[in-house]
């Protein structure tokens, strides 16, 4: 099943390997340069089915930190044209990119939170900061929160303009949506706290905004955290419950991860750890979900696969360590895979 096609409306995958979005913090103003232009490239030229850009923040606030990838303005986005452009030109993979704003994980340096003067006031749903000894988060108003479902729909807008086959939101790892998700970073007392259907209301807003903006060939994912590992937080059953509310509203894939917005939960970290999430989700709420977290070999995707845990493999750390992935796995797995025109002499024998 690795090397089987998939489809998400019109856009087809070649095989189920994906590259997880991952901040590379190597941007100034929100723009990609050469470094990003190589970095997704060879990516491409190593096969994968599908690239997911890193998260770009949808305002400058929205950002981590000061060197984080935009997409609220168009210079960002013409400069993510010319990597769209390339992979498009030189590959068969489909590249998509990840929709973010950090909420109170913002305005950081080294995992350090910095000044408002050297960085920024951070937002949330309430006024929670996310460790002990950060400053207080500036609390959205309603119409704030409107404000920023218009960003959202307007990198969206840039994206497609830019020729993305997919856009991921994230509502994951404790960044502005986990935050409206979660009742322990969520407290308020309007329409936008207190019961599920409020919580996630933000979130729903921000899908159904996003999707006004897609066409047949552009696809939809949400990227959540299955759970968060804390008692009384956002877990495994509300994550079930709102894949099947973005089904509804026209989310094609549901990329699950886990944790992040409680700061020192415990997490027991193994080979394919979160894969279980996914087979819950899967399963549970009738979606396609992606698996994602110490997958390393093509052996273990397909096992994942063939199990039906996923439908898409996302990787991290093994895709850094090793660009060509999904050629090298093709090979130990006996199956046809893009192999870069330039590079045939080099191609193994079967």
């Amino acid at each position: 099943m690795l090397y089987s096609k998939i489809k998400f409306r019109n856009v087809e995958l070649a095989n189920r390997w994906v590259m997880s979005p991952m901040c590379m913090y190597s941007s100034e103003n929100g723009l990609p340069n050469d470094f990003h232009y190589v970095h997704y490239g060879s990516r491409a030229q190593g096969g994968t089915g599908l690239i997911i850009v890193e998260a770009s923040g949808v305002e400058p606030k929205g950002r981590i930190t000061n060197h984080c990838m935009g997409i609220w303005n168009d210079e960002q986005a013409a400069e993510l044209k010319k990597i769209v452009d390339f992979v498009h030109r030189n590959s068969e993979s489909k590249i998509g990119i990840q929709l973010s704003h950090a909420g109170r994980k913002g305005s950081t340096l080294e995992n350090k939170q910095i000044s408002v003067e050297e960085g920024w006031e951070t937002l949330a749903p309430s006024a929670i900061p996310y460790q002990p000894g950060e400053r207080i988060p500036h609390v959205l108003t309603e119409d704030e929160i409107k404000d920023q479902v218009e960003n959202f729909r307007a990198a969206a807008k840039r994206a497609v303009d830019a020729g993305f086959d997919l856009i991921e939101i994230h509502a994951a790892h404790g960044y502005l949506i986990h935050q409206f998700l979660s009742p322990l970073s969520n407290v308020r007392e309007d329409r936008y706290g207190g019961s599920f259907e409020n919580r996630i209301r933000f979130l729903v807003e921000i899908v159904d905004a996003v999707n006004e903006e897609l066409n047949e060939n552009v696809a939809l994912f949400v990227r959540i955290s299955g759970t968060e590992y804390a008692e009384n937080g956002w877990d495994l059953d509300e994550s079930v419950k709102l894949a099947k509310v973005l089904k509804e509203h026209s989310v094609d894939l549901v990329d699950v991860s886990s944790g992040g917005n409680i700061h020192g939960a415990k997490i027991s970290v193994f080979d394919g750890y979160q894969v279980p999430f996914s087979s819950k989700v899967k399963n549970e709420a009738d979606v396609k979900t992606g698996a994602v977290g110490l997958i390393t070999t093509a052996e273990q995707a397909e096992e994942i696969l063939e199990k039906g845990h996923a439908d898409l493999i996302f990787v991290a750390r093994e895709i850094l360590r090793n660009p060509y992935l999904a050629v090298h796995g093709s090979f130990e797995e006996n199956e046809e895979n893009f192999f870069p025109k330039q590079y045939l002499r080099a191609k193994p024998q079967k």
